[in-house]
């Protein structure tokens, strides 16, 4: 589980293609992964991978082919700039919401334009991920926990909004995006749940 507070801008290091999966290396610096043990999850762009190599300043993971296909990771390459939060302990903070790492889709963005000291963007998403996207609800956007300002739909997709601060831009990859830029998308695990529950009602 994660927070969709983004802990450091890495890089991709290496990508090895493995009979239609692949191996990725990616370099986080030391001071991250500092007590980090094989077997632990880091988000990479949102997505939860699992350590499988470790060097001082960096780490390898497999990578699935269902992965590949409903993830950008099958367009990463040497020198991407990426994402990293490492997992949630118990006693730490939650700072955004609750991110399980099990990317839902592929997003692109529309729009981009100043909003005062702000950045505000406009995303596309399928509308079958539409559904469950709130105004002043939550959503990762390459694993960044960010608050939805506005949405709605089109014949094809759905559209939201949100405006990204000084400290988001520069603490994050957000600050590169520009048009038709492709990211990873998880919806909120409650209206996940809240979805489930509706559709199966507990019998009386």
């Amino acid at each position: 589980m994660f927070t969709g507070i983004i802990q450091r801008v890495g890089e991709v290091r290496a990508v090895t293609l493995q009979n239609g999966d692949a191996e990725m290396v990616f370099a986080i610096g030391d001071d991250l992964l500092s007590g980090t043990q094989l077997g632990e999850s880091i988000a990479v762009n949102g997505c939860c991978l699992t350590v499988t190599k470790l060097w001082r300043d960096a780490f390898a993971a497999d990578v699935s082919r269902e992965t590949l296909d409903v993830t950008t990771l099958h367009e990463w390459q040497v020198g991407r700039r990426i994402n990293i939060e490492k997992a949630l302990r118990v006693g730490d903070a939650l700072g955004g919401h609750y991110v399980s790492g099990h990317v839902d889709g592929v997003g692109k963005v529309l729009a981009r334009h100043d909003d005062a000291r702000s950045v505000r963007m406009r995303f596309a998403v399928p509308l079958t991920l539409g559904k469950y996207i709130a105004k002043k609800g939550s959503v990762a956007v390459d694993g960044v926990s960010l608050t939805v300002n506005e949405v709605g739909d089109t014949n094809d997709h759905t559209w939201f909004e949100v405006n990204l601060i000084p400290h988001t831009m520069t603490m994050t990859i957000l600050d590169g995006y520009a048009l038709h830029t492709t990211m990873n998308i998880e919806i909120d695990i409650i209206a996940r749940y809240f979805e489930r529950a509706h559709q199966h009602p507990q019998q009386a």
